[in-house]
């Protein structure tokens, strides 16, 4: 008889499991707490890392992943990092890699999700709110919301920061308010706005330093010039994606209550001194697509023995968005246990094995990026001046460059 998995949760790395468990036979279920697929739409891009890519490669079935590649749109291969006034600090410059599997992506949050779904219908079941598990002797039954339960032999958590599989059990696996807040929107990127903006903008992506106490992170998601993006929810239109940061006392009190608008206000207020160009990212963004994203973090915590019962992606290891690479994380977790499972042998020792790997590389990938965050918005003047004084040295010297970026 076949071990019965449940995933909990339909995001990213939970839909990229279920194709990989079902491709290689296994019996899956994902539950789901969205009653409709168009529950949750989510706009902004994704950029997907060798790790995620290569994930997706061999997770989803070979069309599927054909299908993401010719919905990916041109993210740029080099990363800028600039000052307020557009200043060049340093351009790192990333080659081309000959397999798509092994290069960087940028993709639509709504367009993956679409990908990740489809062929999934006898295995995705909506509508279904975890509220707890309790164990017994040949794995699970879990509970959900609206009275239904169902049994399974190996339950996979990936249902999010705030999940509920983790509250229960590893109640002591925290996730914290890191007290800084973005503010995110997106600039229509058509052929009259891009003569609006500095070519850099729309070249790749990029990191805005200005003396102190804040950042910018801007990146394009460029599919030609097919129209204005004039929603979040819209994943047909070329834009860039702008997020601006900073510690929450330098916001004025009640964010959560505020329009797209009022917020887009409030950014353009705080970079009113930056160079006229990055004004113009936010001062021209629609307000639909502006929102608030608080940054929360997970607490690293020590091993834990393994069972039936196991975890991936943010529901784990939640990180800041600082470094780009919580989704590919979420995406590398899916198919390292995939590989597990579906290897054979014995499913605790399997889950044991993923767990030790998972925890090394997803909890460093929380550390660093908490600590990019921290950069990101540090107060420190001297420190900023110091690190931008870096990167001007490694611009102008390849060993050094080489050496720091790899």
């Amino acid at each position: 008889m076949r071990t019965h998995i449940a995933i909990i949760g339909g995001g990213i790395g939970g839909l990229c499991l279920a194709h990989g468990l079902r491709r290689a036979g296994m019996d899956v279920t994902v539950f789901e707490r969205d009653r409709t697929p168009q529950d949750r739409l989510q706009g902004y891009r994704v950029h997907i890392d060798p790790d995620g890519a290569r994930a997706l490669h061999d997770c989803l079935p070979p069309h599927l992943w054909r299908t993401f590649l010719e919905t990916t749109g041109r993210g740029g291969q080099n990363f800028g990092f600039l000052t307020e006034q557009l200043g060049r600090l340093l351009v790192l410059q990333t080659p081309l890699a000959a397999d798509p599997a092994d290069d960087h992506h940028s993709v639509s949050r709504i367009t993956l999700r679409d990908i990740l779904l489809s062929e999934l219908g006898d295995v995705v079941r909506f509508g279904s709110t975890f509220e707890r598990y309790e164990r017994d002797g040949e794995g699970a039954r879990l509970f959900f919301e609206d009275g239904t339960s169902a049994t399974a032999g190996i339950v996979v958590a990936a249902d999010g920061g705030n999940s509920r599989v983790r509250r229960q059990y590893l109640p002591h696996a925290r996730r914290v308010d890191t007290g800084i807040t973005t503010v995110a929107g997106k600039f229509p990127l058509t052929a009259r706005t891009r003569k609006l903006i500095d070519a850099r903008l729309s070249e790749g992506p990029n990191t805005i330093l200005p003396p102190r106490g804040m950042g910018l992170f801007t990146a394009p998601h460029d599919l030609g010039d097919t129209g204005e993006t004039t929603s979040l929810m819209d994943n047909t239109g070329s834009y860039i994606l702008w997020a601006f940061g900073a510690a929450r006392r330098r916001f004025p009190s009640g964010l959560a209550d505020l329009s797209g608008e009022r917020l887009q206000r409030i950014v353009a207020g705080l970079i009113h001194s930056w160079h006229p160009d990055l004004k113009k990212l936010v001062e021209l963004s629609h307000p639909d697509t502006v929102s608030l994203l608080p940054i929360r973090t997970s607490i690293p915590i020590e091993p834990w023995e393994p069972t039936t019962i196991t975890l991936l992606g943010d529901a784990i290891h939640s990180m800041t968005p600082m470094r780009g690479i919580g989704a590919n994380t979420a995406l590398r977790d899916a198919r390292l246990l995939c590989q597990a499972l579906t290897a054979g042998g014995d499913p605790v020792a399997a889950i044991g094995g993923y767990e030790r790997r998972m925890r090394e590389y997803g909890f460093a990938a929380v550390r660093d990026s908490l600590q990019a965050a921290e950069q990101f918005v540090g107060e420190n003047a001297v420190a900023r001046l110091g690190f931008k004084t870096f990167l001007r040295t490694a611009q102008r010297v390849p060993s050094l460059r080489a050496k720091a970026f790899g």
